[in-house]
């Protein structure tokens, strides 16, 4: 059974709050007090997960909706899965992971994000992230340019 992590919960909390802003301050949108309700209990009994498959219906429809709003694969198309290794260099994701991920549950799917995230070893987080920033001009280089004279 697939447990969803309470940073998820938290951040699916916050998700709402901005869609859904109290009006007066104390007023709760129901997808926030559902998931609140959820978040409350990890806390309170110590937890780090929920169950996915026993956690209130509408808690789960609201961490749903916000986990359709996060990237659904970390796949950079740099598969080297496919040459032998066991661990993907580009996205971080196990061979079985790959070969899965389309039969995997959302809160699997988290995991295996929350596992990649933490270890920050794949491409997709150093490799090809430095070279993104690298490559982009600086904010004002375009700026400045065009107010040069020449």
């Amino acid at each position: 059974m697939a447990g969803i992590h309470i940073s998820d919960i938290e951040a699916a909390i916050n998700h709402w709050r901005q869609r859904k802003p109290s009006p007066d301050g104390i007023v709760l949108a129901d997808e926030i007090r559902a998931l609140a309700e959820v978040y409350a209990l990890l806390v309170y009994y110590r937890e780090d997960y929920a169950d996915e498959a026993t956690m209130p219906r509408a808690a789960y429809a609201a961490w749903l909706e916000w986990y359709h709003t996060t990237p659904d694969t970390p796949c950079i198309a740099i598969c080297s899965t496919s040459q032998g290794d066991e661990i993907c260099k580009g996205c971080g994701r196990t061979f079985d992971e790959v070969q899965r991920w389309p039969a995997m549950s959302p809160a699997e799917k988290r995991g295996t994000w929350r596992r990649i995230t933490l270890e920050n070893k794949a491409w997709r987080f150093n490799t090809y992230a430095e070279r993104a920033v690298a490559t982009s001009p600086a904010p004002n280089a375009q700026t400045e340019a065009s107010n040069t004279p020449t």
